[in-house]
């Protein structure tokens, strides 16, 4: 099957910093499930962050031993990415590699992801996608059909924007395609061992019904956890049988945590309230063994898919979720556990909201947290949802069978990367039937600063300039010079010592020479670097050019 090279930053796959991101979660998933499943015949990675192969080795190893070679692609050899053929972006960037394509002239589709797109800098991603040089062999996984639609109604705004002002764009654009976010679903298997040790250490009796929220705890970024507190509140008194709450996560600050505990504690005074660091790995797979059914009422345009209630699904729980995004892709209701129905304002009902946002007036957490605030889950569905499974041990053990079997054949990995991989032979077999040759072309957003500042010297070094060696100068003499500090700071691609020394020889063993005798002197692609040089050379007054004529 076909085989992309992964962008390959630490910052994307490493779940061992104090700072635990949904999408660090998901990438490391996602590689490990990639090692495990992809049918290649190696693995290629580009490491775009430059850090030391071995570094990035023992970081693999440590998420999953590969059990195919590893190929490294350095940070600076694009032209690598031709084989084999297409890119994975474990973001939703397209646009910016697309430019950066545009400009080389390498050959590769690309194939991005969509986590978050609430972020000022995502949206403006996602418009770009119809202004950069993306094409229809480029694509962009969407990880529900909740984000889809609204990647689409962006691009709808957008495309409608442009073709009022420019017209049709003429190039394809990439294509959408849904795929949800995958589980290694074994990772996640629940056992009595861990049930009995967890409920020992938070002091849970054995036959209590506990219930199981994991995340962040960040009420305007993340999920407002009054509204699960005044659903399991409602149930607890209805039911009027004890109900613990186990909350395992972490929030940006022991303050915002505090506040975050407390006042959710305060709307459910009948139910027993428990918090759990859950950044930890040993943490992070086995507390689910604690519960009985998981809880999560997402209310917030940040989340695209939620990975956690797919996780439970592997564990074997059954679910309450809101009826929200990504989780309507995931959550069966009736049959996985159950949907609670939400209710937003209609569309056209927040441009104050945009507005505010566009001037940087409200910070990314307000404006999402302020979008949220006018999102409503239906607490008396809720209530009887949870009631429905505290009342009924056969329901959550059906329900969490049917929930298992579902992340099993539906969100493993196994099921998801094939899907990955068709993806890419179809990018692949659209940009192998091109029959324009890829070239290299103008970025107008990162130009070449000897076009874009053009005015600003007297004239240009031309072909036709004539260079001669200064009086009394040799190589000795040059060379001390390009060893002072004064020379030798901000030296990106400079010439090479060895073609200093062959232009210096020749001007003293022929004397005046035109620019284009120096550069022939040199492999064709060695001679706009050694044509550049000449005016370093002549910079530090080691050799005079003049204009023939």
């Amino acid at each position: 099957m076909a085989n992309a090279a992964i962008y390959f930053h630490t910052d994307g796959y490493d779940t061992s910093g104090k700072r635990l991101l949904g999408r660090h979660s998901a990438g490391e998933s996602f590689l490990r499930g990639f090692l495990r499943h992809a049918d290649v015949d190696r693995f290629d990675f580009w490491n775009v962050g430059a850090r030391p192969t071995e570094e990035l080795d023992a970081l693999i190893a440590r998420i999953e031993p590969p059990a195919r070679p590893v190929r490294w692609i350095p940070q600076r050899n694009r032209n690598d990415l031709a084989d084999p053929g297409v890119l994975y972006i474990p973001t939703p960037d397209l646009p910016a590699e697309a430019w950066l394509r545009h400009m080389v002239g390498v050959r590769y589709a690309l194939c991005g992801v969509t986590h978050t797109t609430a972020t000022r800098v995502v949206m403006k991603i996602v418009g770009d996608l119809l202004v950069a040089p993306v094409d229809g062999h480029d694509a962009l996984i969407c990880t529900s059909n909740a984000v889809r639609a609204a990647v689409d109604a962006q691009l709808g705004m957008m495309r409608e924007y442009l073709g009022r002002e420019y017209g049709a764009r003429r190039r394809p654009e990439p294509q959408r395609v849904t795929i949800p976010l995958g589980v290694n679903a074994a990772d996640f298997q629940v056992s009595a061992e861990h049930r009995q040790a967890w409920r020992e250490r938070l002091g849970i009796p054995p036959d209590a019904i506990v219930a199981l929220y994991v995340g962040r705890f960040n009420i305007k970024a993340k999920m407002n956890p009054a509204l699960m507190a005044m659903a399991l509140e409602r149930a607890a008194v209805a039911s009027g049988r004890p109900i613990h709450w186990v909350n395992s996560g972490w929030a940006e600050t022991e303050a915002a945590g505090e506040i975050f505990h407390r006042e959710t504690a305060k709307l459910c005074p009948s139910v027993t309230y428990h918090q759990v660091d859950g950044r930890q790995a040993d943490v992070r797979f086995t507390i689910w063994s604690v519960a009985d059914f998981f809880i999560s009422f997402s209310d917030n345009i940040q989340e695209t898919f939620g990975l956690t209630p797919v996780e439970a699904m592997a564990a074997g729980l059954p679910s309450v979720v809101s009826d929200w995004d990504g989780y309507k892709d995931t959550v069966r209701d009736g049959v996985d556990g159950f949907r609670v129905p939400t209710l937003a304002p209609r569309p056209n009902m927040g441009g104050d909201l945009g507005y505010l946002y566009a001037n940087a007036w409200l910070a990314y957490d307000n404006y999402v947290g302020a979008v949220a605030q006018f999102t409503a889950v239906d607490l008396r569905a809720a209530e009887a949802a949870i009631v429905a499974l505290v009342n009924d041990a056969d329901l959550r053990r059906r329900m969490g069978e049917q929930a298992q079997m579902r992340a099993r054949e539906v969100f493993d990995w196994s099921a998801i990367v094939p899907q990955y991989q068709a993806l890419w032979a179809e990018q692949a077999a659209r940009l192998a039937a091109l029959a324009e040759p890829s070239q290299t072309r103008v970025n107008p957003y990162a130009p070449d600063p000897f076009t874009l500042f053009a005015g600003y010297p007297s004239r240009h070094l031309a072909h036709g300039d004539l260079v001669a060696l200064r009086p009394g100068m040799s190589e000795a003499a040059a060379g001390a010079r390009f060893g002072s500090a004064l020379a030798n700071y901000s030296r990106v691609n400079p010439p090479r010592p060895e073609e200093l020394t062959a232009v210096i020889a020749h001007l003293a063993a022929h004397g005046v020479t035109p620019v284009s005798v120096l550069r022939d002197l040199f492999p064709p692609p060695r001679r706009n670097f050694v044509e550049r040089a000449l005016v370093w050379l002549a910079r530090h007054d080691v050799v005079e050019i003049t204009a023939r004529g």
